[in-house]
């Protein structure tokens, strides 16, 4: 909650939430003026699933899902987001996301 209260989704630049479980690894792109996700990604679709090799749950699935992540913000007209770990630490799976979604387009 300490990170919420700086960072702040606008429509000119959305948040770019990311949730790590045990099992999947989650993105969305925020507008909280809006109230509205503008993209999502996640280790529980099947497309992105069957691009994980092995486990949903490291860092080449994070991979998968940066990617998703920064193709659907592009084709939602999303260019420049603010990064939100979720209170985690920038390393392992948030870290490859980030690089991921940064390589796809995304600029943050």
């Amino acid at each position: 909650m300490r990170a919420r209260q700086k960072l702040v989704g606008t429509p000119a630049r959305p948040r770019l939430a990311v949730h790590c479980s045990l099992k999947h690894t989650y993105a969305q792109v925020i507008d909280d003026w809006a109230e509205e996700t503008l993209a999502a990604a996640a280790t529980v679709e099947e497309e992105i699933a069957d691009q994980c090799e092995g486990s949903t749950a490291d860092t080449e699935a994070a991979t998968v899902v940066g990617r998703a992540i920064g193709e659907r913000a592009l084709a939602a007209g999303v260019e420049r987001v603010c990064f939100d770990t979720g209170g985690r630490k920038y390393h392992g799976r948030v870290k490859a996301l980030a690089e991921a979604a940064r390589e796809a387009g995304l600029d943050f």
